[in-house]
C-alpha cells in the first residue's frame, strides 16, 4: 500500500483499473539485484503472472513452454539483446512483447549526464535487434517523484504490450474462424473441396510413408436437376443434408467424407485396398436406394447415387489429381451406364 499512497487521485483510479485489466503473463529475466527490484513492482501493476529467471540459458527453455505475453529483459546482462533477437525471429513467439530495461537507479546524478547519450546509442541498437522497448529506469523504492515516473514508464509501456499482444490473439482468433468458414460447407457443414484437397494430399503422403493402402470415391445424385426443378430448390437442399446425414452415420472412423461440389460428393478411404473400396461403395450405394428420403414429414422422395471409385497406385501423382480423375471417370461410367451403379475398373455392377 506503501506505493498507491504516492500517487495522486487520477494517478491512483489509473492504477486500480490497470490492476484489473492487465490479466496476462510477464517473464522477467536479469541478474538477482534486478530481479528483486522489479519482479515484485511488477507483480503489483498486473493481476496475472510474473515469473522471473536469472539465467539466460534457462528463459530459450521457458519462453517456447510458456510463451509469455511480456518479456523484460534486463539491458546490461550479457546475452538479453540476443536473446530479444533469436525471438522475433521465430513465427510461433515473434508476438510476444520485449521490454529492455536499464536500471539506472544506481548511476549518480553527475553521471547521468554522461550516460544519457550513451543509452540513446543502447536504445538504438536495441530497437534495430528486435526489442520492441528500451526504457531507462530510476526505481528508488522511495517513492519520490523519480521513482513515481519511473514506475509509470514501466507500467504505460506494460499496458503497450499487453494492448498489442491481445489485438494479435484477437486477429488469430478471427483468422482461425476465417479459415474454419473458407473449408467447410454451410449447408451440409462437411468440409469442402478445398479442404479435401489438402486432406488428400497429407493422407497420400502418410499412405506412402506408412506402406498403406487408399482408395477414393466420387459419387453425386442421380437426377438431382430435375428434383430441383421439380420440387425446389430448398427441397433439393433437404436432400442433400439428408444423404450428408446418411452418409455420415454409415462410414467408417477412418472414412472421410467431403461435399466436392452441387450434388457431387468424395470419400476418402485410408487403409482401404481396391477390393475394400468397392465393397464401401456398394454398400454406400445400397443404403441410400433402399430407403426413400423424408423431406419434411408430409412426402418422400426416393433417391438414387452413382459412385465411383479409384484406389492409389505407384503411377499417381502426389496431390492425388491422378486419383480424383480415376474415381471421376468411374463415376461418368456409372451415370452412362443406367444410374445407381457402382464402378471402379473394367466391371461395374
Amino acid at each position: 500500500m506503501e506505493v498507491l499512497t504516492s500517487f495522486s487521485q487520477g494517478q491512483c483510479l489509473c492504477f486500480q483499473e490497470l490492476h484489473t485489466t492487465m490479466d496476462a503473463s510477464v517473464l522477467v529475466v536479469g541478474n538477482e539485484w534486478f530481479l528483486s527490484t522489479f519482479v515484485n513492482q511488477i507483480r503489483y501493476l498486473m493481476s496475472g503472472t510474473v515469473e522471473a529467471s536469472s539465467s539466460i540459458d534457462e528463459a530459450l527453455v521457458l519462453i517456447p513452454m510458456k510463451q509469455p505475453a511480456v518479456l523484460i529483459l534486463q539491458a546490461t546482462q550479457i546475452g538479453s539483446l540476443e536473446l530479444c533477437s533469436q525471438i522475433k525471429e521465430q513465427t510461433q513467439l515473434g508476438w510476444i512483447y520485449c521490454i529492455l530495461v536499464n536500471d539506472q537507479s544506481k548511476i549518480s546524478k553527475e553521471e547521468t549526464l554522461s550516460s544519457q547519450r550513451l543509452d540513446w546509442v543502447a536504445c538504438a541498437e536495441a530497437l534495430e535487434n528486435g526489442a520492441d522497448a528500451y526504457l531507462g529506469l530510476t526505481l528508488t523504492g522511495t517513492g519520490d517523484q523519480e521513482d513515481i515516473e519511473g514506475k509509470r514508464l514501466l507500467r504505460a509501456q506494460i499496458q503497450a504490450g499487453l494492448r498489442g499482444v491481445k489485438l494479435y490473439r484477437e486477429l488469430m482468433q478471427t483468422n482461425d474462424v476465417l479459415s474454419t468458414m473458407a473449408l467447410a460447407d454451410p449447408l451440409t457443414e462437411l468440409s469442402n473441396r478445398r479442404a479435401m484437397e489438402w486432406d488428400l494430399l497429407r493422407q497420400i503422403q502418410n499412405a506412402l510413408i506408412q506402406s498403406t493402402p487408399l482408395s477414393l470415391i466420387m459419387l453425386d445424385v442421380d437426377y438431382f436437376k430435375s428434383v430441383n426443378d421439380n420440387y425446389g430448390h430448398q427441397v433439393g437442399d433437404r436432400v442433400l443434408q439428408l444423404l450428408t446425414a446418411r452418409l455420415q452415420h454409415n462410414l467408417r472412423v477412418q472414412d472421410t467424407l467431403f461435399r466436392y461440389g452441387g450434388e457431387e460428393f468424395v470419400i476418402i478411404l485410408s487403409q482401404t485396398n481396391f477390393q475394400e473400396a468397392q465393397i464401401v461403395a456398394g454398400h454406400l450405394r445400397q443404403l441410400i436406394s433402399d430407403q426413400p428420403f423424408n423431406i419434411d414429414g408430409t412426402f418422400a422422395l426416393e433417391i438414387t447415387i452413382s459412385l465411383g471409385f479409384a484406389s492409389l497406385n505407384s503411377e499417381d501423382d502426389l496431390k492425388g489429381e491422378s486419383l480424383l480423375w480415376r474415381a471421376d471417370h468411374n463415376l461418368l461410367r456409372a451415370k452412362s451406364s443406367g444410374r445407381n451403379q457402382v464402378f471402379g475398373g473394367d466391371d461395374g455392377y
